[in-house]
């Protein structure tokens, strides 16, 4: 079929009618386990009960206004978000790239307030991922995403994954802020050890470089916690946040605090959609339930016994695979054998899961998946497995 679309996405000749839970269902009826989740957006499942009642209800009564008005769902969610977190205040928006861009912008505009306009430069991580907008692009410095866009450098430089050397090396008088993804996720399900980031930190405190962590993909419990800076015990600056914020509706967050949040006087930053009453609808619905001590619980259980089966299958296969990889519902699988051919063949058996760096795949089931899901998928693995 001739498409009028863009043909900036490579994906099989496979659509969808319909979603519950775990399962997206095609329209003849086929039936697959989704552990991609939008990659890692549906952060509850399809369709979930909770979700559906907020949208619902929130549809039959306003959907914009903008933000020439106060929103009293957005002023809700940015307490719950506060109430929760290090940061003192919130900007809503509607992606994870302008969620991160907000950051950059915030950043940039303390040091310009300070009447130091030239500290200017962001430092990001290597194998980072940080968005697909110029500024994003230019920050994760990808060849293969900044080829034909991207001028110059566009304000970033670019230190080794979690090797404070590097780090200490680029900084300088202009450098403005480090950004970084507590676990990155498109290169492979990579988790920045805890001395490095407290390293860090003690570096932005002496120098007064603005800290900010990327969580579009390891946050709102994809890692066990709500955020996953809080594993660590340390805190950012700036905190960018979306994708399983919305639970599958549109959404994103920058949290930052209040001496950057004051820099950004009315008129200095905006979003027509962001913070809207249907987006604001699910995602306090999302943050309700993500939150409760019970759900966390089960997720740390569940996460514990997912890995415990996968542990089993690199075990038995180590001709194929060499381990696993992240924490939480955030998994790597590290494969010795063709990755993408592995998630092809997955797909053939009717499950879904998102391809990574490092000739690897990512796993990110519903944080509410059931053990019988995980078996399910366990089953599939080993028996794909078996067969190569």
């Amino acid at each position: 079929m001739n498409s009028a679309l863009l043909p900036n996405y490579g994906h099989p000749d496979l659509e969808f009618d319909h979603g519950r839970g775990s399962y997206l269902y095609t329209d003849d009826g086929q039936r697959y386990l989704d552990f991609a989740m939008g990659i890692a957006v549906n952060s509850l499942g399809h369709c979930h009960p909770a979700l559906v009642a907020a949208l619902t209800e929130q549809a039959n009564k306003l959907w914009h206004t903008s933000n020439l008005f106060r929103i009293k769902q957005s002023e809700r969610l940015a307490q719950n978000l506060v109430r929760q977190t290090f940061a003192d205040r919130v900007f809503f928006c509607n992606s994870g790239a302008e969620a991160v861009e907000c950051g950059f912008k915030l950043i940039r505009r303390y040091h310009y307030s300070k009447d130091q306009p030239q500290r200017n430069r962001i430092v990001s991580l290597s194998g980072s991922f940080h968005g697909r907008t110029l500024a994003t692009i230019a920050a994760a410095a990808n060849p293969a995403h900044c080829d034909g866009f991207v001028v110059g450098d566009g304000g970033f430089d670019q230190v080794e994954f979690a090797d404070i050397d590097s780090l200490r090396q680029v900084i300088d008088e202009r450098t403005a802020g480090i950004i970084i993804e507590p676990i990155q996720g498109e290169s492979g399900i990579k988790q920045v050890p805890g001395d490095y980031l407290g390293a860090v930190r003690e570096l932005c405190d002496q120098q007064d470089i603005v800290l900010m962590f990327d969580e579009v993909q390891c946050g709102v419990g994809r890692s066990g916690t709500l955020y996953a800076y809080q594993h660590y015990g340390i805190s950012p600056d700036i905190l960018a946040s979306a994708k399983g914020l919305g639970g599958g509706f549109p959404i994103g967050a920058c949290l930052t605090i209040e001496k950057l949040s004051v820099t950004m006087t009315p008129g200095s930053h905006g979003s027509t959609f962001g913070g809207n009453p249907l987006a604001m609808a699910v995602a306090n619905a999302v943050v309700d339930e993500i939150s409760q001590d019970k759900f966390l619980a089960e997720l740390a259980a569940n996460s514990d016994y997912f890995r415990a089966g996968l542990a089993v299958l690199v075990e038995t296969y180590p001709q194929l695979l060499r381990g696993i990889s992240g924490v939480g519902m955030m998994i790597g699988l590290l494969c010795l054998i063709d990755s993408m051919e592995l998630i092809a063949r997955l797909r053939d058996n009717k499950m879904l899961v998102v391809k990574a760096g490092g000739n690897s795949i990512r796993i990110l089931p519903p944080l509410n998946v059931a053990r019988a899901e995980i078996d399910e998928a366990l089953e599939i693995l080993s028996s794909v497995l078996e067969t190569w």
